[in-house]
């Protein structure tokens, strides 16, 4: 099983730091499938998410391809909204937090699939810090409750924005550890992590992030990112919503 956990890991992490998104997006609900308690998945999905990203961004500062300054409104939102979201998870049912997990990856691999640059519509360099604080914050409250860190909602809003796609990667990466830190804090403080299964799907995270982020820049465009990222998520919804049927 820890070998199987590994691979899946590494897997994940390799395709959806493509995005600056963290693995634990596909990671969680992957676990759940294999009888993994909900309650212990989540924590471990944060977890991962903080050392896969943290991989990535260090990857990204060294190349200088990082802007601090659009990534600090969101670190500060998404943080305090992920102890509320992480604390709320409690008074929710299991089964309804799979179908808002549901809904997430569809949402989410929605607006990667079909949204499209305007022609003759340039990039924007950067976002109105309201607009990344509104993300941070709602993206933090979800990824409290899902244990998931947030990138997969921040990278599409961010797209919204009309921010050039490689960028918005970059700062999702970024933002991803703090959110999910804050988040798992939370969970270890209700006693609810498993340190073995931390440390199998960490060091699988940091290996596939650091490979990912270096093929995402040097090999692939933007539209071919969003394109590997939508076909994830709607696929992992769909497996999910049988699982509830």
């Amino acid at each position: 099983m820890d070998i199987l956990i590994f691979t899946i890991s590494l897997v994940a992490s390799f395709v959806f730091s493509l995005g600056g998104i963290g693995g634990a997006i596909i990671l969680v609900p992957i676990l759940i499938t294999l009888g993994i308690p909900i309650n212990t998945a989540r924590p471990a999905g944060l977890f991962y998410n903080i050392v896969g990203m943290t991989s990535a961004t260090v990857s990204n500062i060294k190349n200088k391809r990082l802007d601090f300054r659009q990534g600090i409104p969101i670190i500060i939102s998404s943080s305090l909204f992920a102890i509320v979201g992480a604390y709320s998870s409690k008074f929710i049912n299991d089964k309804v937090i799979i179908i808002l997990f549901i809904l997430f990856l569809m949402i989410s691999g929605s607006l990667f699939l079909f949204h499209k640059k305007k022609e003759g519509v340039e990039y924007k360099e950067k976002v109105s810090f309201t607009a990344l604080f509104l993300i941070g914050a709602f993206a933090g409250l979800l990824s409290g409750i899902l244990g998931i860190g947030g990138g997969g909602i921040i990278a599409p809003l961010m797209l919204l924005t009309g921010l050039d796609p490689k960028k918005s990667a970059v700062t999702t990466a970024f933002v991803v550890p703090f959110s999910s830190l804050s988040g798992f804090l939370t969970y270890w403080a209700m006693g609810q992590v498993d340190w073995r299964l931390l440390l199998t799907v960490s060091t699988a995270g940091i290996i596939g992030a650091t490979l990912g982020t270096a093929f995402m820049h040097r090999r692939l465009n933007s539209e071919a990112v969003k394109r590997i990222l939508a076909v994830m998520l709607l696929l992992m919804a769909g497996k999910l919503f049988l699982s509830v049927i």
